[in-house]
């Protein structure tokens, strides 16, 4: 490439996608702030092009996207490095964490939880790994789903997109069901459960959808500082739950005295043996889901290359800092016999986090775990709104759901994707009938059940194919510009993982716990199974698809990163020759 004169010229004999007719730019600076909010009539309004393309970084220097071809789709990159990081640290932060928790001490027992949560953790780090080596290349509007595409096969990247988008649609009546829940905490004397369901998640849907009018600006703040909280209060909770386990607590608590691991002994570690450990996988699992939404937000950033690293590991940080850590202080510190936990005998019960301010006698702090929890809930609703919308988005872009979804308005809002996914929150309401309510949101736990466990896989399998077809097609991992730590076995060993939470899962489904085998609580734990095996006839069918050979996987088309292996060398050598602590922080943080 040539960059004299100041002007980006693309040279032919360099091996990159070519000039491209790209739509123009739009410059939303030329609407009103109330516009740009999406606050105004206009602001629905198709916008005209991006208010930014992504750039494509060279060895000689950084190409505008608008002069190269690129596939970018259709969404405005809107995103800030600083909204992408806290997305990655504290976006998927919710019940699975503070909720969840409490299930899974009563099935497995704290060293049970523990396992489960650990084994998780360690997969994830690579499956996290592989999403950043593959977004940096390939910063692609469906993340991982559009990846699927490309890397493994047409019609098993359909099942994985309607997978996904369905795995997160459940989860807005979902987490509206869990706000109602939590609040019980302060007006179960004042309302009735009905009462209480009706007010809670009215005033709730209604916020989440003020929150999506405001568009992805709107969602990209609020998760930057609710995560900003989430975090704050989780840190002071692993330093105050350490100084009440060491005995540091009001003389009037239960922690007035040394605990450490008095609970692992009395009532014991392991509830029901290793089949409690079984049954904790996919709880775990559920509190971690959400991790990959970086892979999806990264495609409204404007330079991947920058924002992504950072964001990796800081998602690195937050599973074996926070998640692990307060996994192990919750079992050290609540006895799994609590009657408060969130258990099958209990279903309306409060968090863990609060039951270890209550016990501790702390007053006011109970109440500012439950408000954590309660923005926590809301985040994760928002989320689901978010990579949703993004997913359904990414389907019809590349022709598998109705174009209309491909509409993306002058705040940046994929409208009608949006309302489809908002369209999933009434069901909520169902919890007005308990009789009914319950059973409806369990079935529909129960289709997306293993949706988390089966997108990860495809992640993995997606870096296998990519590292593979690198290879064959006469690349070197010297020009990756983010390569993921632990490589291919790292993929390999998150596959392994995974196949065997799968399998326990299935021995969970069979023989359940504290009862005999039966269909219904079979199908509750598989239903997701046949779900994903008929997305993937429906997509066979509409596109008559088969794997892509690793020989002609299209590497270029989207590509953002087109180094040399000689001047990452030389830059990786450059980075050698830095000072020892700001190397050792850019390998920590950056």
């Amino acid at each position: 490439m040539d960059f004299s004169n100041g002007e980006k010229k693309l040279d032919t004999s360099t091996p990159v996608a070519s000039i491209s007719l790209a739509p123009p730019i739009y410059d939303p600076s030329q609407e009103s702030r109330l516009t740009r909010a999406g606050l105004t009539l206009e602001s629905f309004k198709r916008a005209p092009g991006r208010t930014e393309r992504i750039a494509v970084n060279t060895a000689e220097g950084t190409v505008a996207q608008e002069d190269i071809e690129g596939g970018d789709g259709v969404l405005q990159h809107q995103m800030k490095p600083r909204h992408l990081q806290m997305i990655a640290v504290g976006g998927s932060i919710g019940t699975g964490l503070f909720i969840g928790t409490g299930n899974a001490l009563v099935k497995g027992g704290p060293l049970g939880m523990l396992i489960g949560w650990a084994i998780m953790a360690a997969m994830l780090l690579c499956i996290v790994q592989a999403i950043g080596e593959l977004a940096i290349l390939y910063p692609v509007e469906g993340g991982f789903y559009s990846l699927t595409n490309r890397f493994i096969d047409k019609s098993f990247g359909f099942a994985m997109g309607l997978n996904y988008m369905l795995q997160w649609v459940v989860v807005l009546p979902l987490e509206l069901t869990a706000v109602a829940t939590t609040i019980q905490y302060w007006d179960q004397n004042v309302l009735t459960q009905q009462q209480s369901v009706g007010t809670w998640v009215t005033v709730f849907f209604v916020l989440i959808i003020f929150i999506n009018v405001l568009g992805t600006t709107g969602y990209a703040e609020e998760e930057f500082w609710s995560a900003l909280i989430k975090l704050t209060v989780i840190i002071m909770f692993i330093i105050l739950g350490a100084v009440l386990n060491a005995g540091g607590g009001p003389a009037s608590g239960l922690y007035s005295e040394y605990v450490g691991g008095r609970f692992w002994r009395d009532p014991g570690a392991l509830t029901n043996g290793f089949k409690g450990v079984c049954a904790v996988f996919v709880t775990a699992a559920f509190s971690y889901a959400g991790t990959e939404l970086v892979g999806i937000a990264v495609a409204e950033t404007p330079n991947p290359e920058k924002a992504m690293p950072g964001a990796i590991k800081a998602l690195m940080w937050r599973i074996m800092l926070i998640f692990v850590t307060t996994i192990l202080l919750i079992g050290l510190l609540v006895p799994s016999t609590d009657p408060r936990l969130l258990g099958a005998e209990n279903p309306t019960s409060t968090s863990p986090f609060v039951i270890v301010m209550d016990l501790a006698n702390i007053s006011g702090l109970p109440h500012l775990m439950n408000v954590v929890i309660l923005m926590s809930v809301t985040s994760i609703g928002l989320a689901s709104v978010y990579a949703g919308s993004r997913t359904l988005t990414a389907l019809a872009d590349n022709g598998y759901a109705p174009k209309i979804f491909t509409y993306v308005d002058k705040a940046g809002r994929p409208l009608y994707s949006v309302l489809f996914c908002l369209a999933w929150g009434p069901i909520a309401y169902v919890n007005l009938k308990p009789d009914i309510g319950g059973q409806v949101l369990d079935w529909l736990i129960a289709v997306s059940g293993l949706s988390t466990i089966v997108t990860w896989i495809s992640i993995a399998i997606c870096h296998l194919r990519f590292r593979r077809a690198w290879r064959i097609q006469g690349h070197s991992l010297d020009e990756l510009p983010y390569r993921a730590t632990f490589g291919i076995w790292g993929s390999w060993f998150a596959i392994t993982i995974l196949t065997l939470v799968l399998i326990a899962q299935f021995y969970i489904a069979v023989w359940p716990l504290g009862g005999s085998p039966n269909a219904e609580d079979f199908f509750m734990s598989y239903l997701a199974a046949p779900v994903i095996i008929a997305f993937y006839a429906c997509g066979w069918l509409f596109k008559r698809s088969r794997p892509v050979r690793a020989k002609d996987i299209d590497l270029d088309t989207g590509r953002k990163a087109w180094y040399t292996a000689e001047f990452l060398n030389a830059r990786r050598a450059e980075e050698r020759q830095r000072p020892w602590h700001r190397r050792l922080f850019k390998l920590l943080f950056q």
